[in-house]
């Protein structure tokens, strides 16, 4: 066994550990040395691992040296470690915004930011439905913390929506596990999937229950229509660097549907497969075409970037409900996009609230903030990113997923949802970006009259926010060989016998 599999999820855990013990002992900065360190050694520790499998090998890691599908175990692929990566460069650089100040006021922001990062990891690299569910509820437990930290009306109102929704939902999936160990009485994702091929005639409907009450979990985390209502508010209501890190939250909801929809209920799932091929791309072009009215009726900054997560969670599984291994590749090189590129707007948003008083974030005209040329070039990139415009990441992602679609009969519904939100994209973040910067005028409102002092931006804000965007840069500059793997996952997860083989050797034996 290969310990470096299970690393990620330990050192984060460790991590977590030390920053609680120690909370009371050093000081505010030494803790965020502490935890940049931390995650600069993570983003190490999973590069290490997507060199491990880049060429397609599959590792296994089994706890306790207890075999599949009777023990635990975590299992690397090429989509796990692309997760991984994404996840860990996003918390870098959320966290190197956190410490510009959003940190102060608790001594459990960064036990919980690397709590956060434990759970996000062990979902990722999990091999069994119940692990699945427990580090959902870790990660879930750590969000609840960053969400409302440092308080405020709006954030605690959000946060109550988010957590009753998301016990809902807990709720949901232990019904839902339970049901497959019940009949199938295994929960190990390659058993399952073995399992689950060969289900007698008399448990079809259970099984295909159970399989559709997962699915109801997994859009409820990925917010897809109807079940997206809690983002908006929940996103757009936390402090900046923690609606960045969960820019890859609704992703998890994402992975999982098509970890489980490809391994489980793939197309080599017998009675039971492709279970949920004609819901998936009628509600993600939904969840797009809603997004986008979000988008333009929004009246605050923050509250339209939540929304344009909602469009992005759409037009990802847009792309793997085509089900094809360009469309899935295409899928996960917009994912990595569309999490950088919303992560740098969440934190931009915040600078530009933060340099106009009282009218923060609201999109009316208002005063000239500091730096408005070089803040305003910033908004620039990132609307042309977010929309989708050449020639950056954005143009790319778009451009794959629609040269996907050409061959198959849906192609007429992608092409006419895509493009027209598109459209109505770049024309709210227009008027947006015409209502901030360019019909701005008179001087800055240093003290409003309630008590908000603006604030200008320095580069200690500002850098996080570049590298967030030289990261959608970099996406560009490697598309060639960043699709090539990206296309490599597709074809991995289509051909689930290599996935079955590695965790559980000979399935006949299983």
């Amino acid at each position: 066994m290969n310990h470096l599999v299970i690393a990620p999820i330990l050192f984060p855990l460790f991590a977590a550990t030390l920053l609680l013990l120690v909370r009371r002992v050093i000081p505010l900065r030494v803790r965020r040395r502490l935890n940049l360190v931390a995650l600069i050694v993570q983003v190490l520790l999973v590069s290490l691992l997507v060199q491990r499998v880049a060429g397609g090998e599959i590792l296994v890691y089994a706890l306790g040296n207890w075999p599949a599908p009777y023990g635990i175990v975590m299992v690397a692929d090429r989509l796990s470690v692309w997760m991984l990566l994404i996840t860990s460069l996003l918390a870098f650089f959320a966290m190197l915004y956190a410490v510009r100040g959003t940190d102060a006021g608790s001594r459990h922001f960064h036990p919980l930011f690397q709590l956060q990062i434990f759970g996000l990891s062990g979902a990722f690299l999990t091999g069994d439905l119940f692990n699945l569910f427990v580090f959902f509820e870790i990660l879930l437990l750590a969000s609840y913390g960053l969400l409302l930290h440092r308080g405020g009306a709006n954030r605690v109102r959000a946060g109550l929506h988010f957590v009753a929704l998301n016990l809902a939902g807990s709720t949901l999936f232990l019904f839902a596990v339970g049901t497959l160990y019940a009949i199938l009485g295994t929960l190990n994702m390659a058993d399952l999937a073995v399992k689950a091929a060969a289900t007698p005639p008399e448990n079809l409907g259970v099984v295909r229950a159970a399989g559709l009450l997962l699915f109801t979990v997994f859009a409820l985390k990925a917010a897809l229509i109807p079940l997206y209502l809690w983002l908006p508010a929940a996103y757009s209501s936390t402090s900046a660097p923690v609606a960045a890190l969960f820019a890859i939250m609704t992703k998890v909801g994402a992975y999982s549907i098509l970890r489980v929809y490809t391994l489980i209920f793939g197309a080599e799932a017998g009675p039971v497969a492709d279970l949920i091929g004609p819901w998936l791309l009628p509600l993600a072009l939904a969840t797009m075409a809603v997004g986008t009215l979000g988008v333009l009726a929004a009246h605050e900054l923050r509250r339209q970037v939540a929304y344009l997560v909602v469009v992005s969670v759409g037009f990802l599984l847009t792309a793997f409900a085509l089900g094809t291994e360009a469309s899935i590749g295409a899928g996960l090189y917009y994912l990595a996009h569309s999490t950088f590129a919303a992560a740098a707007f969440f934190l931009l948003a915040d600078i530009i609230a933060m340099g106009r008083g009282t009218l923060a974030d609201r999109l009316d005209p208002g005063p000239i903030i500091t730096d408005a040329n070089l803040v305003g070039a910033l908004f620039f990139v990132t609307a042309i990113l977010v929309a989708g415009l050449p020639p950056l990441s954005g143009f790319v992602g778009k451009y794959m997923v629609l040269n996907a679609a050409v061959d198959l009969p849906s192609m007429p519904w992608v092409f006419g949802v895509i493009l027209t939100a598109g459209l109505f994209g770049v024309i709210a973040l227009a008027r947006s970006g015409s209502l901030l910067f360019y019909r701005a005028e008179g001087v800055i409102e240093r003290t409003g009259a309630a008590g908000r002092s603006a604030i200008g931006p320095n580069w200690g804000r500002l850098l996080p926010v570049i590298g967030l965007l030289l990261m959608c840069v970099t996406l560009v500059v490697l598309a060639g060989p960043l699709s090539d793997y990206t296309r490599a996952i597709g074809q991995q997860l289509l051909e689930p016998s290599a996935y079955i083989r590695a965790v559980l050797g000979d399935p006949r034996n299983a």
